[in-house]
């Protein structure tokens, strides 16, 4: 494939290589001419001085060899695509070579000193018209035969050192010039070539870089589309969410309360999350005014500063703010300062560890608004501090980090300030803080002016909707400061003394709080805030189960799943993943490192009890609940197997309508051709007793030819009027004897085939389904012997059976090339094939084993890569029913099946 493309490729370059060459080949033709048309007049000063007894006949031959040079350069400027254009330049070389070899001609032959002019002629080629190769060892052979033959007209070659001095010098101006045109020209291919591949590149730099703009917009439009369609239910949430915490009800049942302002905090987290990403559409689209507001800056920056001390007080951290006195009333955008100052200021306290400080100071610097966040936290590294203010960048991006986010809070930082005519920068220091200066134009406001906010506020009877919503959205901003991602102090609920030990390991405290209390009234549960703490709880406390999120710090889900597989204890241990990336690597991954079950989140109440429920019911359970999660994991596969089955049963049952129709339409002549036979054979004793042997033989042919097509009408009968598909003593010879007959064209002269199935053994089980399970069993072998690289020498398919007890054994084999026995416990799968792909389905050993445990039997396989595969089938050797003691009926599945 890599060679065809390189094929291609480079016909593309010649073709356009070819263009190019001619085009630059016309233009030379016409410095040519120029030159041409120049310089053969100018030789008349040489004839004056050199010959001037010729010079009268030498000028009219000049100046006619310049009027068809004149002539040909007219013909190259006709505004038309020149065909043959190599000839026509060829037939310009000629031109002078063939005025000058007639002057030399006319004057001294081989002793002449015009061959010179030929020398001219052959460098002109050279390096005005830039020839090929072969065009150049052409043109030069035509000057030396002109040259040759000039010095033959004129007497020969009297004077030999003369003439082998001239002859010498053209002919080794020639080589030179080949020479030159040889190389000069793959130079000039490789050249156009690398200009060509540039050009091409660039083309296809500008087209990506064209699709990526509008990439870029289309994912801005669908950020803001979907930003706008989750705000509506989100908003319409959180109101019915505050409506139901104001009824009576939830003030007098407390667990119902406290679920309640569990999701309102976590619904006005993500309405942050959706207000942030659709003001970087926002920015990024240019629609996003600035509103300018009188703000009373000291008593806006101590709110924010209030409304973040209750995080500070939790994680032991204090809060400062140093704000000049001469600040007072500005014009400022409220909204946008307020996003700014909250983000750096969460920033500030999700990265100081406790017993920090962080202090937000404000004060007028050269007619700017100076605001400073400053931190005595973890601090940023020097290579790290240019992306701070990348969308999306987070300092540690691994499953393992500590602080959690979607880098979108400094983004939204810098392009807040930056619309407004600002700056922000940055300074930091491992180790020992960070701060961050944020610089406004600075605009005093009259005292008499109020802000839009201030004057809304001073009549909060009946609020209004939109007051509604932009209160909403300030929670939301506020949102985050009441939301505490440090760790805490393993909490133990205890529900009774023998319920099972669960363990709930996640890095979120709402979520932790949220299991806990599903868990709390059935099981004793343990919170663990990162993965270190989940292995030395799940080490010490011997848990029944773990719940273990996926991304947390210290160590992740995976790393912590590898450890407590490796601890004896532990190695059994139910553990259930919940994470929020529901990928199917993800899912890989975990079972991967000992996952016991995965679930994805948002994830069904229901579902999650059902499952530790199932989990903690005992290890004897485990292989059913990996059965479930292989069923889980393979749903979408499922269904596109009831699909493919669906369209397969319709195939088959449209090849049982031909089946009849062409059953019906061979009956007819056959029955005509039996009459016939009859009538021919009560004629045989009218023959003539030498033609009777070859009469009885010719019909005797025909005869078995025509019982042979009975034979197969009979065998495709039960196919197509397979109205009767209850189990019945069915011959195991005739079964397998029918479907080798099916495959006859594919196996005779090819593979030899060994029955060893006594005449009188018979199984309980429909007919059809049996040879149809036969023939997919007899196709897999005549595959695999055929794809056998290198073919086996004898190839063979022994077909055994005997009775075993209660059933019969069947066993299909070949000395093939085997199933790897990494694969044989998949063989029975669906969608599972080891064939080439498009080579099939992957359906049909699955369907087979459908249709023997369907007629109350089991197939197995047996296989040693290198020397053979065996599929088992057992099948009851009798009814079942008689050999029931209490004589109940045992009901055996004889529904419809789906062929191969």
């Amino acid at each position: 494939m890599h060679e065809r493309m390189e094929e291609d490729r480079e016909k593309v370059i010649r073709a356009a290589y070819e263009e190019y060459d001619r085009n630059v080949t016309v233009s030379n033709f016409k410095v040519a001419c120029v030159l041409g048309i120049v310089l053969m007049p100018a030789g008349i000063l040489l004839d004056y001085f050199v010959y001037p007894h010729l010079l009268g006949e030498f000028a009219v031959l000049r100046f006619i060899c310049s009027g068809l040079i004149f002539v040909f350069l007219l013909i190259m400027l006709m505004p038309r695509e020149l065909r043959l254009y190599r000839l026509w330049g060829l037939i310009l070389l000629s031109l002078p070579t063939l005025c000058i070899s007639y002057m030399i001609y006319r004057t001294e032959g081989a002793s002449s000193p015009y061959y010179a002019g030929l020398n001219l002629v052959v460098l002109v080629l050279g390096f005005v018209l830039h020839w090929t190769f072969r065009e150049s060892l052409l043109a030069v052979t035509t000057v030396m035969v002109m040259y040759l033959a000039a010095c033959l007209g004129h007497g020969g070659y009297r004077d030999t050192g003369i003439f082998f001095n001239n002859l010498y010098f053209l002919t080794l101006t020639g080589i030179i010039v080949v020479t030159g045109s040889y190389f000069l020209s793959r130079l000039r291919y490789q050249e156009f070539a690398s200009r060509f591949e540039l050009d091409r590149s660039r083309k296809q730099l500008e087209e990506n870089n064209r699709k990526l703009m509008e990439l870029d917009e289309n994912k801005s439009r669908f950020f803001a589309n979907i930003s706008h369609e989750l705000r509506t239910p989100l908003t319409i949430m959180l109101g019915a969410l505050e409506e139901l915490m104001q009824h009576p009800t939830a003030s007098a049942e407390p667990a119902l309360r406290q679920t309640l302002t569990l999701m309102r905090a976590n619904g006005l987290r993500l309405l942050k999350l959706i207000n942030d990403l659709l003001e970087l559409v926002r920015l990024d689209a240019g629609t996003l005014p600035v509103k300018l507001d009188a703000v009373d800056l000291p008593a806006f920056l101590e709110g924010l500063a209030a409304a973040g001390r209750p995080l500070a007080e939790r994680r032991g951290l204090q809060i400062v703010t140093q704000i000049d006195s001469n600040l007072n009333r500005i014009w400022v955008d409220r909204d946008k300062l307020e996003k700014i100052v909250l983000n750096l200021q969460f920033n500030a306290l999700k990265f100081t560890p406790p017993g920090g400080r962080v202090e937000l100071v404000a004060r007028c610097e050269d007619k700017d608004l100076v605001v400073q966040v400053r931190d005595t936290g973890v601090g940023i590294s020097e290579k790290d501090l240019p992306n701070v203010f990348s969308r999306f960048w987070q300092a540690d991006m691994s499953s393992q980090r500590k602080f959690k986010g979607a880098g979108i809070g400094l983004a939204l930082v810098k392009e807040l300030t930056e619309v407004q005519g600002g700056s922000v920068s940055v300074e930091s220091k491992l180790g020992v803080g960070t701060t961050f200066t944020i610089r406004l134009p600075y605009q005093p406001a009259q005292e008499s002016s109020l802000t839009l906010t201030d004057a809304t506020s001073s009549n909060p009877n009946e609020p209004k909707a939109e007051e509604w919503l932009a209160s909403l959205n300030r929670q939301a901003d506020l949102a985050v400061l009441n939301h505490s991602p440090d760790a805490e102090s393993p909490t133990t609920t205890v529900a009774r003394n023998d319920s099972p030990l669960i363990i709930v390991a996640d890095d979120e405290p709402d979520l932790r709080e949220f299991l806990r209390r599903q868990l709390a009234p059935n099981y004793r549960v343990v919170e663990a805030t990162d993965g270190k703490q989940a292995v030395e709880l799940a080490l010490r406390l011997q848990p029944d189960l773990l719940l273990l999120d996926y991304m947390m710090p210290e160590k992740d889900g995976l790393q912590v799943c590898r450890e407590l597989r490796e601890h004896p204890t532990t190695r059994i241990l139910p553990i259930i993943f919940l994470t929020a990336h529901g990928d199917h690597k993800t899912r890989l991954d975990a079972l991967q490192d000992g996952a016991t079950d995965f679930l994805a989140k948002p994830f069904s109440l229901t579902e999650l009890h059902l499952r530790v429920k199932n989990l903690l019911s005992g290890y004897l359970h485990a292989r059913e609940l990996a059965r479930q999660k292989a069923r889980l994991e393979a749903a979408y596969r499922q269904l596109q197997e009831a699909e493919a089955q669906l369209v397969q049963s319709e195939k088959l049952a449209a090849l049982g309508r031909m089946s009849a129709g062409i059953i019906h339409e061979i009956n007819n002549p056959l029955n005509f051709a039996a009459t016939g036979l009859y009538t021919l054979r009560q004629r045989f004793n009218k023959l003539p007793a030498e033609d009777r042997n070859t009469w009885l033989a010719i019909l005797t042919e025909i005869e078995d030819g025509i019982n042979r097509v009975k034979n197969i009408v009979l065998d495709l009968r039960p196919f197509a009027h397979d109205r009767d598909a209850a189990s019945k003593d069915t011959s195991v010879r005739q079964a397998v004897e029918l479907a080798l007959r099916f495959l006859s064209h594919e196996w005779r002269d090819a593979v030899r085939v060994e029955i060893q199935v006594p005449e009188d053994l018979t199984v309980w089980a429909n007919r059809v389904r049996l040879v149809q399970v036969l023939v997919n069993l007899f196709q897999n072998s005549l595959d695999a012997l055929r794809q056998q690289k290198p073919p086996h020498p004898s190839a063979t398919i022994q077909v055994r059976a005997h009775k075993e007890g209660e059933h019969v054994e069947i066993s299909v084999r070949d000395n093939g090339p085997g199933i790897p026995v990494n694969l044989q416990q998949r063989v029975f799968e669906p969608f599972f094939s080891t064939k080439e792909i498009g080579a099939g389905l992957g359906l049909g050993l699955h369907i087979c084993h459908q249709i023997i445990h369907q007629q109350g039997g089991r197939i197995r396989l047996q296989s040693e890569p290198g020397r053979f595969c065996e599929f088992i089938i057992e099948l009851p050797a009798e009814d079942p029913r008689l050999s029931t003691p209490d004589s109940k009926p045992v009901h055996v599945n004889n529904s419809h099946t789906t062929g191969v």
